[in-house]
Protein backbone atom coordinates (compact mmCIF):
# COMPACT_ATOMS: atom_id res chain seq x y z
CA UNK A 1 0.00 0.00 0.00
CA UNK A 2 0.99 3.71 -0.86
CA UNK A 3 1.78 5.77 2.09
CA UNK A 4 1.28 9.30 1.31
CA UNK A 5 4.25 10.89 1.77
CA UNK A 6 4.00 15.42 1.90
CA UNK A 7 7.20 16.10 0.25
CA UNK A 8 6.17 19.56 0.54
CA UNK A 9 5.18 19.40 4.19
CA UNK A 10 9.17 17.81 4.49
CA UNK A 11 10.87 20.33 2.86
CA UNK A 12 9.02 23.00 5.06
CA UNK A 13 10.04 21.07 8.08
CA UNK A 14 13.90 20.52 7.13
CA UNK A 15 13.82 24.55 6.28
CA UNK A 16 12.74 25.56 9.40
CA UNK A 17 14.11 22.74 11.56
CA UNK A 18 16.16 23.78 15.14
CA UNK A 19 17.92 20.01 15.30
CA UNK A 20 18.42 21.74 19.16
CA UNK A 21 14.13 21.79 19.93
CA UNK A 22 12.99 19.79 16.88
CA UNK A 23 9.88 19.68 18.57
CA UNK A 24 9.41 23.38 18.29
CA UNK A 25 9.80 23.81 14.66
CA UNK A 26 7.13 25.93 12.52
CA UNK A 27 5.78 22.39 11.02
CA UNK A 28 4.36 20.64 13.86
CA UNK A 29 6.21 18.16 14.74
CA UNK A 30 6.09 15.40 17.61
CA UNK A 31 9.68 13.40 18.49
CA UNK A 32 8.44 9.58 18.54
CA UNK A 33 12.23 7.82 18.86
CA UNK A 34 15.89 8.45 18.66
CA UNK A 35 18.60 6.27 17.30
CA UNK A 36 22.11 6.61 16.84
CA UNK A 37 22.03 8.40 13.49
CA UNK A 38 18.56 9.39 12.88
CA UNK A 39 15.51 10.96 14.50
CA UNK A 40 11.47 9.59 14.10
CA UNK A 41 8.59 11.71 13.94
CA UNK A 42 5.23 12.31 13.58
CA UNK A 43 4.89 15.43 11.30
CA UNK A 44 2.13 17.68 10.10
CA UNK A 45 -1.53 17.63 10.45
CA UNK A 46 -4.32 14.92 10.42
CA UNK A 47 -3.34 13.72 6.98
CA UNK A 48 -0.23 12.34 8.28
CA UNK A 49 -0.79 11.50 11.73
CA UNK A 50 -0.33 8.14 10.78
CA UNK A 51 3.11 7.78 9.30
CA UNK A 52 6.32 7.96 11.21
CA UNK A 53 9.23 9.54 9.52
CA UNK A 54 12.62 8.90 10.41
CA UNK A 55 15.20 12.29 9.76
CA UNK A 56 18.72 10.96 8.00
CA UNK A 57 20.68 13.62 7.41
CA UNK A 58 23.95 11.68 6.89
CA UNK A 59 24.07 12.13 3.17
CA UNK A 60 27.00 14.46 1.50
CA UNK A 61 25.77 13.86 -2.09
CA UNK A 62 22.74 13.11 -4.26
CA UNK A 63 24.29 10.05 -5.67
CA UNK A 64 24.95 8.36 -1.97
CA UNK A 65 21.09 9.38 -1.46
CA UNK A 66 20.44 6.80 -4.86
CA UNK A 67 22.82 4.07 -3.52
CA UNK A 68 21.36 4.18 -0.08
CA UNK A 69 17.71 4.07 -1.48
CA UNK A 70 18.63 1.03 -3.89
CA UNK A 71 20.02 -0.82 -1.21
CA UNK A 72 17.14 -0.12 1.37
CA UNK A 73 14.53 -1.22 -1.01
CA UNK A 74 16.12 -4.10 -1.93
CA UNK A 75 16.44 -4.87 1.84
CA UNK A 76 12.96 -4.70 2.63
CA UNK A 77 12.19 -6.72 -0.61
CA UNK A 78 14.50 -9.62 0.18
CA UNK A 79 12.82 -9.74 3.82
CA UNK A 80 9.81 -9.81 2.80
CA UNK A 81 9.47 -11.69 -0.19
CA UNK A 82 12.21 -14.55 0.59
CA UNK A 83 12.90 -14.67 4.38
CA UNK A 84 9.29 -14.13 5.19
CA UNK A 85 9.36 -11.59 7.54
CA UNK A 86 6.29 -8.91 8.33
CA UNK A 87 7.02 -4.75 7.65
CA UNK A 88 4.64 -1.98 8.29
CA UNK A 89 4.01 -0.07 4.95
CA UNK A 90 7.14 1.54 4.51
CA UNK A 91 8.11 4.11 1.37
CA UNK A 92 10.85 7.13 0.84
CA UNK A 93 11.77 10.05 -0.32
CA UNK A 94 14.70 12.52 -0.68
CA UNK A 95 14.31 16.54 -0.88
CA UNK A 96 15.01 17.86 -4.28
CA UNK A 97 18.58 20.06 -4.70
CA UNK A 98 17.54 23.09 -3.77
CA UNK A 99 16.00 22.64 0.16
CA UNK A 100 19.88 22.41 0.73
CA UNK A 101 21.97 19.48 2.49
CA UNK A 102 20.92 16.16 1.14
CA UNK A 103 18.05 14.56 3.53
CA UNK A 104 16.18 11.29 3.36
CA UNK A 105 13.39 10.94 4.81
CA UNK A 106 12.02 7.42 5.80
CA UNK A 107 8.02 6.63 6.04
CA UNK A 108 6.35 3.76 7.77
CA UNK A 109 3.02 3.55 8.98
CA UNK A 110 2.83 4.47 12.59
CA UNK A 111 2.33 1.21 14.91
CA UNK A 112 0.84 1.51 18.22
CA UNK A 113 3.45 2.78 20.85
CA UNK A 114 2.24 -0.07 23.80
CA UNK A 115 2.88 -2.77 21.03
CA UNK A 116 6.31 -2.43 20.60
CA UNK A 117 8.66 -4.89 22.01
CA UNK A 118 10.38 -2.61 24.78
CA UNK A 119 7.14 -1.30 25.72
CA UNK A 120 5.21 -4.35 26.00
CA UNK A 121 7.50 -6.02 28.24
CA UNK A 122 6.69 -3.93 31.04
CA UNK A 123 2.77 -4.86 31.17
CA UNK A 124 2.89 -8.32 29.87
CA UNK A 125 3.66 -11.57 32.47
CA UNK A 126 6.94 -12.94 32.91
CA UNK A 127 5.99 -16.17 30.92
CA UNK A 128 4.76 -13.67 28.12
CA UNK A 129 8.08 -12.62 27.90
CA UNK A 130 9.44 -15.28 28.15
CA UNK A 131 6.98 -16.25 25.02
CA UNK A 132 7.46 -12.38 23.20
CA UNK A 133 11.42 -13.71 23.21
CA UNK A 134 10.85 -17.36 21.67
CA UNK A 135 8.42 -16.12 19.10
CA UNK A 136 11.08 -13.34 18.12
CA UNK A 137 14.03 -15.69 17.81
CA UNK A 138 11.69 -17.78 15.18
CA UNK A 139 11.53 -14.49 13.39
CA UNK A 140 15.20 -13.83 13.12
CA UNK A 141 16.08 -17.84 11.81
CA UNK A 142 13.88 -16.95 9.38
CA UNK A 143 16.90 -14.74 8.37
CA UNK A 144 20.00 -17.17 9.30
CA UNK A 145 18.33 -19.97 7.11
CA UNK A 146 17.95 -17.74 4.27
CA UNK A 147 22.06 -17.06 4.42
CA UNK A 148 22.47 -20.43 5.09
CA UNK A 149 21.19 -21.75 1.79
CA UNK A 150 24.31 -20.48 0.37
CA UNK A 151 22.90 -17.53 -2.25
CA UNK A 152 24.82 -14.37 -3.34
CA UNK A 153 23.04 -12.46 -1.36
CA UNK A 154 23.40 -12.31 2.85
CA UNK A 155 21.32 -10.04 5.09
CA UNK A 156 22.06 -9.18 8.85
CA UNK A 157 19.74 -7.83 11.21
CA UNK A 158 19.59 -5.84 14.45
CA UNK A 159 17.40 -8.10 16.28
CA UNK A 160 16.92 -5.91 19.41
CA UNK A 161 13.26 -6.13 21.55
CA UNK A 162 13.10 -2.16 20.46
CA UNK A 163 12.43 -3.22 16.57
CA UNK A 164 9.57 -5.04 16.79
CA UNK A 165 5.96 -4.75 17.10
CA UNK A 166 3.23 -7.60 18.45
CA UNK A 167 0.46 -7.03 15.97
CA UNK A 168 -3.14 -6.88 17.18
CA UNK A 169 -1.75 -6.24 20.54
CA UNK A 170 -4.50 -4.71 23.28
CA UNK A 171 -3.05 -2.29 26.24
CA UNK A 172 -6.04 -2.59 28.00
CA UNK A 173 -6.36 -6.78 28.11
CA UNK A 174 -2.19 -7.10 27.01
CA UNK A 175 -0.95 -10.51 26.92
CA UNK A 176 0.61 -13.01 23.85
CA UNK A 177 -1.11 -15.47 22.19
CA UNK A 178 1.19 -18.98 21.03
CA UNK A 179 0.40 -17.77 17.50
CA UNK A 180 1.22 -14.03 17.53
CA UNK A 181 2.71 -12.30 14.85
CA UNK A 182 5.55 -10.15 15.15
CA UNK A 183 6.10 -7.11 12.65
CA UNK A 184 9.68 -5.89 11.90
CA UNK A 185 10.45 -2.34 11.63
CA UNK A 186 13.67 -1.30 12.02
CA UNK A 187 15.25 -1.19 8.54
CA UNK A 188 16.84 1.96 7.97
CA UNK A 189 19.89 0.32 8.20
CA UNK A 190 20.58 -2.17 5.25
CA UNK A 191 22.39 -4.96 6.46
CA UNK A 192 22.95 -6.57 2.98
CA UNK A 193 25.90 -8.64 1.32
CA UNK A 194 25.91 -9.51 -2.20
CA UNK A 195 28.82 -11.57 -3.26
CA UNK A 196 30.46 -10.64 0.39
CA UNK A 197 30.28 -6.90 -0.67
CA UNK A 198 28.35 -4.80 2.02
CA UNK A 199 25.86 -2.88 -0.18
CA UNK A 200 25.42 -0.36 2.75
CA UNK A 201 28.53 2.44 2.63
CA UNK A 202 30.24 1.89 6.32
CA UNK A 203 31.53 5.62 6.35
CA UNK A 204 27.67 6.90 6.28
CA UNK A 205 27.94 5.70 10.31
CA UNK A 206 30.61 7.81 10.94
CA UNK A 207 29.00 11.51 9.32
CA UNK A 208 27.67 11.86 12.70
CA UNK A 209 30.22 10.85 14.98
CA UNK A 210 32.57 13.57 16.44
CA UNK A 211 34.98 14.73 13.94
CA UNK A 212 38.52 14.38 16.87
CA UNK A 213 36.93 10.71 17.06
CA UNK A 214 36.37 9.59 13.84
CA UNK A 215 40.07 8.08 13.26
CA UNK A 216 39.69 5.99 16.12
CA UNK A 217 35.83 4.24 15.43
CA UNK A 218 36.89 3.59 11.87
CA UNK A 219 40.05 1.68 13.24
CA UNK A 220 38.53 0.26 16.29
CA UNK A 221 34.45 -0.13 15.90
CA UNK A 222 33.28 0.38 12.29
CA UNK A 223 34.17 -3.53 11.23
CA UNK A 224 32.79 -4.82 14.52
CA UNK A 225 29.55 -2.73 14.33
CA UNK A 226 29.33 -3.49 10.36
CA UNK A 227 29.88 -7.40 11.15
CA UNK A 228 28.11 -8.29 14.47
CA UNK A 229 24.05 -8.01 12.61
CA UNK A 230 25.34 -10.91 10.49
CA UNK A 231 26.15 -13.28 13.31
CA UNK A 232 22.79 -15.02 14.96
CA UNK A 233 24.71 -15.89 18.34
CA UNK A 234 25.54 -11.88 19.11
CA UNK A 235 22.54 -10.94 17.84
CA UNK A 236 20.86 -13.08 20.82
CA UNK A 237 23.60 -11.69 22.90
CA UNK A 238 22.65 -8.09 21.93
CA UNK A 239 18.55 -8.75 22.11
CA UNK A 240 19.37 -10.22 25.77
CA UNK A 241 21.52 -7.42 27.10
CA UNK A 242 18.71 -5.09 26.52
CA UNK A 243 16.31 -6.14 29.26
CA UNK A 244 19.66 -4.87 31.30
CA UNK A 245 18.71 -1.30 29.88
CA UNK A 246 14.61 -2.10 30.43
CA UNK A 247 16.06 -2.52 34.02
CA UNK A 248 14.60 -6.29 33.86
CA UNK A 249 17.74 -7.95 34.84
CA UNK A 250 16.46 -10.33 36.85
CA UNK A 251 14.74 -12.18 33.74
CA UNK A 252 18.02 -12.79 31.78
CA UNK A 253 18.56 -16.08 33.37
CA UNK A 254 15.40 -17.53 31.64
CA UNK A 255 16.27 -15.73 28.43
CA UNK A 256 19.28 -17.33 28.09
CA UNK A 257 18.01 -20.79 28.91
CA UNK A 258 15.40 -20.05 26.32
CA UNK A 259 18.11 -19.01 23.56
CA UNK A 260 20.39 -22.21 24.46
CA UNK A 261 16.82 -24.31 24.58
CA UNK A 262 16.10 -22.88 21.15
CA UNK A 263 19.46 -23.18 19.63
CA UNK A 264 19.83 -26.55 20.57
CA UNK A 265 16.46 -27.96 18.95
CA UNK A 266 14.48 -25.62 16.43
CA UNK A 267 17.99 -23.95 15.41
CA UNK A 268 19.88 -27.24 15.64
CA UNK A 269 21.28 -27.52 12.02
CA UNK A 270 22.26 -23.38 11.92
CA UNK A 271 24.94 -24.79 14.98
CA UNK A 272 24.48 -21.51 16.94
CA UNK A 273 27.17 -21.48 20.12
CA UNK A 274 25.10 -21.28 23.51
CA UNK A 275 25.03 -18.18 25.33
CA UNK A 276 26.37 -17.63 28.70
CA UNK A 277 25.44 -15.15 31.55
CA UNK A 278 29.09 -13.74 31.79
CA UNK A 279 29.05 -12.90 27.85
CA UNK A 280 25.75 -11.24 27.93
CA UNK A 281 26.92 -8.96 31.36
CA UNK A 282 30.27 -8.31 29.54
CA UNK A 283 28.77 -7.65 26.38
CA UNK A 284 25.74 -4.92 27.53
CA UNK A 285 28.61 -3.43 29.90
CA UNK A 286 30.74 -2.69 26.97
CA UNK A 287 28.16 -1.61 24.94
CA UNK A 288 26.74 0.60 27.70
CA UNK A 289 29.74 2.60 28.37
CA UNK A 290 30.68 2.71 24.49
CA UNK A 291 27.68 4.26 23.74
CA UNK A 292 27.33 6.32 26.82
CA UNK A 293 30.79 7.78 26.50
CA UNK A 294 29.96 8.22 22.29
CA UNK A 295 26.72 10.76 23.17
CA UNK A 296 29.11 12.76 25.25
CA UNK A 297 31.48 13.28 23.00
CA UNK A 298 28.96 13.94 20.36
CA UNK A 299 27.20 16.73 22.65
CA UNK A 300 30.75 18.51 23.05
CA UNK A 301 31.40 18.35 19.14
CA UNK A 302 27.87 19.98 18.72
CA UNK A 303 29.19 22.44 21.06
CA UNK A 304 32.51 23.09 19.55
CA UNK A 305 30.92 23.40 15.96
CA UNK A 306 27.79 25.35 16.64
CA UNK A 307 29.22 27.99 19.56
CA UNK A 308 32.91 27.83 19.07
CA UNK A 309 32.96 27.69 15.05
CA UNK A 310 29.35 28.67 13.95
CA UNK A 311 28.61 26.41 11.82
CA UNK A 312 25.58 23.94 10.86
CA UNK A 313 25.20 20.49 13.07
CA UNK A 314 22.18 18.63 11.71
CA UNK A 315 21.80 15.86 13.90
CA UNK A 316 19.53 15.76 17.12
CA UNK A 317 20.83 14.24 20.20
CA UNK A 318 18.47 12.59 22.60
CA UNK A 319 18.50 13.42 26.16
CA UNK A 320 19.81 11.32 28.93
CA UNK A 321 19.47 7.71 28.12
CA UNK A 322 18.43 5.57 31.17
CA UNK A 323 20.63 2.15 30.80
Amino acid sequence: MALDIDLELLQEFEKYLDPRKPEQSRVPAKVLGYGEISTVFEIGDERQRDLAYKRMPIFAAEGEIEQYERTFNEYCRVLTEDVGLVLPPYGCASLPPEAGRPVMFLAQRKLLPESIGNRAIHVISRDDTVRLVRHLLRELKKVWEYNARGRSVELGIDGQISNWSIEGFDPGNPGLGEEARLIYFDTSTPFLRIDGVEQLEPELFLRSAPSFLVWLLRKLFLEDVMTRYYDFHLVTVDLIGNFYKEQLPEYIPELIDTANCFFADEAGGLEIAPITEKEVRSYYREDAIIWSSYLSARRIDRFLRTRLLRKDYPYILPGKIKR
